[in-house]
């Protein structure tokens, strides 16, 4: 899971994954929506993407094409929810005693 929160921490890496929400990419694709980077740097963003196993690659004759992997966020996923679970139970408590609260005051 380091690897997921590394490789999502860096601006340009979050961009390209929201590139692939709903379509597969060739690498000059990706290239082609950031101006102020080198191809060599967008190929090193998606190496590092598909090392933390948030992108997929596949051969198409001379291009490689890059889809996003949704089961490579599911322990950040699952993180996340434990958090969000733990959150939601304290409101839940919260909220049950000041209805006590005010239950014991009618």
């Amino acid at each position: 899971m380091i690897d997921t929160l590394q490789a999502i921490a860096e601006p340009n890496r979050l961009s390209i994954l929201q590139l692939m929400r709903n379509a597969e990419l060739s690498a000059g694709e990706v290239a082609g929506h950031f101006k102020e980077i080198s191809r060599p740097a967008v190929s090193q963003h998606l190496r590092v993407l598909k090392k933390a196993g948030l992108i997929a690659e596949r051969r198409q004759g001379t291009s490689r094409i890059y889809r996003l992997r949704p089961e490579g966020f599911e322990s950040l996923k699952a993180l996340l929810e434990n958090f969000w679970d733990s959150r939601l139970e304290k409101l839940k408590t919260a909220a049950e005693k000041e209805e006590r609260k005010k239950r014991k005051k009618s």
